[in-house]
């Protein structure tokens, strides 16, 4: 005699496996806050990556919203300085002897795409890397000089620094502009809720300006500068992947 289990049953011997998973929750949000650098990348300095010489304390703000396994949106802000320096460069000598400088401060508000390549957003613990970009702004506040300038070390009749040095003078500083970061780091989660970060972004700009010269530099090149940090990473807010979805009528 064939014998049928009762529905009732299997629903009461299937529970206890079942729990563990109705209960699975996954983070929402992540906050963090990190400290780093600043670097200017322009015409003040001969170095392609920028000016290491020169960089500053900078201090970062984050809030993101994990949309899946691989991806997030994420607001950030971001406070330090950039300086730029001729007179730290011997070579080439000219550097010395013109001997442009600047310094402001920046205050940045941005917007950032966040990939999770590996998909390990909600991972418990562990390590997973991340690529990001996004759109922004920067507030300035551009203190920039030529009086070290050594006139008598330049040719009036063939170089252009003294008529771009005239029309740099008359031409306004940015007060905001407009940037694109685009960047890397890599997570590593100590608890479900708790870890840390290292990042690097590399900020496009869109003016030439952004050390207060121009004409009297390099013209040819726009401005740009970077912020690498580490930081620590709260996670919090849960919400059920498994969970029934509401019936509306």
């Amino acid at each position: 005699m064939k014998r049928v289990i009762p529905p009732v049953l299997l629903v009461a011997l299937a529970l206890p496996f079942s729990a563990p998973l109705l209960a699975q929750n996954n983070p929402k949000y992540e906050f963090g806050i990190n400290l780093g650098f600043t670097v200017y990348q322009g015409d003040l300095t001969p170095q392609q990556l920028g000016s290491f010489r020169t960089q500053k304390l900078a201090l970062g703000l984050q809030a993101a919203k994990l949309l899946s396994p691989s991806f997030s949106v994420r607001a950030a802000f971001l406070r330090g300085r950039l300086k730029g320096d001729d007179g730290l460069y011997a070579n080439p000598e000219y550097r010395q002897q013109r001997n442009f400088n600047f310094s402001t401060p920046v205050t940045e508000f941005t917007g950032h795409f966040v990939w999770n390549p590996m998909a390990r957003n909600y991972a418990v613990k562990g390590f997973s890397p991340y690529f990001f970009a996004g759109a922004g702004f920067a507030f300035l506040r551009i203190k920039r000089d030529w009086s070290g300038l050594n006139s008598s070390y330049f040719d009036s009749e063939t170089s252009t620094i003294f008529s771009g040095l005239a029309a740099d003078t008359v031409h306004s500083v940015p007060r905001l502009i407009p940037v694109i970061p685009v960047g890397m780091g890599i997570k590593y989660f100590i608890t479900p809720k708790l870890g840390m970060n290292a990042e690097a972004a590399y900020r496009l700009g869109y003016t030439d300006y952004l050390d207060g010269f121009s004409e009297a530099a390099n013209p040819a090149k726009k401005d740009h500068y970077l912020n690498y940090s580490v930081g620590i990473i709260y996670r919090t807010g849960k919400k059920n992947m498994l969970s029934c979805p509401k019936i509306r009528y």
